[in-house]
């Protein structure tokens, strides 16, 4: 079975952004890394990660999900194979954030909080360092808080990344340790 990463961050991100590109390239890595791809299905950064997605050769139908706070699927980006409306609002994030691993490029508050929602749920989060801005960058390499969350691991932290293709190599080597958990 394909393990399900999400890709949160900043729903204004314009194409041509340096937070914008990245998605779309780790969008394309995750597919063809044989990954499903989860997004909030809405834009900028979901809208990014979909899109690279459906541009990957290995794309399979289903593969890319967006989960939308609406109830209504009209509210999606166009590159998501199947859109879920919750109509849960931001509490959708928690349904985001179940993912068996996270992904972090930039963001704001409700990024803030999908992350730390993954925290909780002790799932595997990478955080993109080189966003211009937003909480990834801050977050890259670094504890959300104090307590360890597996007393087993000395190293547990959002693990930082600068590529698409070191994201990858990170899911690879940690997605197995943190989903068995």
């Amino acid at each position: 079975m394909k393990k399900s990463v999400a890709v949160i961050g900043c729903s204004d991100a314009l194409q041509g952004t340096p937070d914008y590109e990245m998605a779309e390239k780790l969008g394309f890595t995750l597919i063809e890394s044989g990954f499903r791809l989860i997004t909030g299905g809405l834009g900028g950064v979901m809208e990014a990660a979909c899109s690279g997605g459906q541009a990957a050769p290995k794309h399979q139908e289903g593969d890319i999900i967006g989960i939308i706070p609406g109830h209504e699927k009209k509210g999606a980006n166009p590159y998501a194979d199947i859109v879920l409306p919750t109509g849960l609002g931001i509490a959708r994030n928690l349904l985001v954030a179940a993912s068996d691993a996270v992904i972090m490029i930039g963001g704001g508050a409700g990024t803030l909080s999908e992350a730390a929602f993954a925290w909780q749920l002790k799932r595997l989060i990478l955080a993109w360092r080189q966003s211009p801005d937003g909480w990834s960058r801050r977050l890259a390499d670094a504890p959300l808080e104090s307590r360890y969350r597996f007393a087993d691991r000395d190293d547990d932290c959002m693990f930082g990344f600068d590529t698409a293709g070191e994201a990858v190599g990170l899911l690879q080597k940690y997605i197995k340790a943190y989903a068995e958990k």
